[in-house]
């Protein structure tokens, strides 16, 4: 008879949960209840049900009857969890870098560590908008795979890398052809050059390149009669470098238009340096 009434119990107790749970108040009835298993057990009902929401509200209400209990690690996990699922990968970065910051030998940290990189992938906008992001993203994935390099997470975030790098490489490009673009061709220079030194792997290598030659071009060209002759030269060296590297760019019929330009103005007006003129005769001639 015991157990009848025993199991009649529990199966009443789970009905009157059930529908707790479905009317539109029973997430804030089971906080009010200040029953901290109750809020717990709920919590991970819902988290099992992927109802993350729900489960993320009820992990905050339970946090603090928990911390510094045993609990206080897997409540603070799973929340993050929830947020991360739910796509607030902002809460969801803060909550797992707390976690990591206070928890460092939790059953959970690899796995929070991984959710933690991809945060910050996810926030990393598109390489025309700032990348500070992606930098982040980077410096915790190289963090995870130096933690963890036999996870079976890490080639994903071998791939993921690569990707984050190259929207780094077309930012640097971006920013500096944003100066060609507008005509600020000595800023375009500098900016293109300190691009390729940044990332010399680039794979905007090419058309970096392309357009140092083309703004010390303009540059030249647009230039008072006493800056011009130096320009010019410069941007000899530059295209000189380029043909090496790229002997068969598209580019090369455009670039050898303003070199033979380059040459005509530096014959016309003579060469103040004949050692310089010299060499670029060797080099263009091999």
């Amino acid at each position: 008879m015991k157990r009848i009434e025993k199991k009649w119990s529990t199966l009443l107790g789970a009905l009157l949960l059930a529908l707790l749970l479905s009317s539109c108040g029973g997430t804030n009835s089971i906080l009010k209840s200040g029953k901290p298993d109750l809020i717990y057990n709920t919590a991970l009902e819902f988290y099992q049900k992927e109802k993350w929401s729900r489960a993320s509200t009820l992990f905050e209400g339970a946090y603090h009857y928990y911390q510094g209990t045993p609990r206080e690690d897997s409540i603070l996990f799973f929340n993050a969890r929830c947020k991360y699922k739910d796509r607030d990968y902002q809460t969801a970065v803060e909550l797992l870098d707390q976690f990591r910051r206070r928890f460092g030998r939790s059953t959970f940290i690899e796995d929070a560590e991984g959710m933690h990189a991809m945060c910050y992938y996810f926030l990393s906008p598109g390489p025309k908008r700032d990348q500070t992001m992606t930098s982040q993203a980077i410096i915790a994935i190289a963090e995870f795979i130096s933690h963890y390099p036999n996870s079976e997470q890490t080639p994903k975030f071998r791939e993921i890398n690569r990707e984050l790098t190259e929207r780094l490489h077309e930012k640097s490009y971006l920013n500096a052809y944003t100066y060609y673009k507008i005509g600020r061709y000595k800023s375009a220079i500098t900016a293109l050059k300190n691009s390729l030194k940044t990332y010399p792997d680039s794979k905007f290598r090419e058309q970096i390149m392309y357009l140092i030659v083309a703004s010390g071009y303009e540059l030249a060209h647009n230039s008072i009669a006493s800056k011009q002759a130096d320009r010019y030269l410069s941007m000899m060296d530059s295209y000189v470098t380029f043909k090496y590297e790229f002997p068969e760019s598209q580019y090369l019929k455009e670039l050898d238009r303003y070199a033979k330009e380059a040459q005509d103005f530096r014959d016309k007006h003579g060469v103040e340096n004949p050692e310089e003129e010299e060499q670029q005769e060797h080099l263009l001639e091999n």
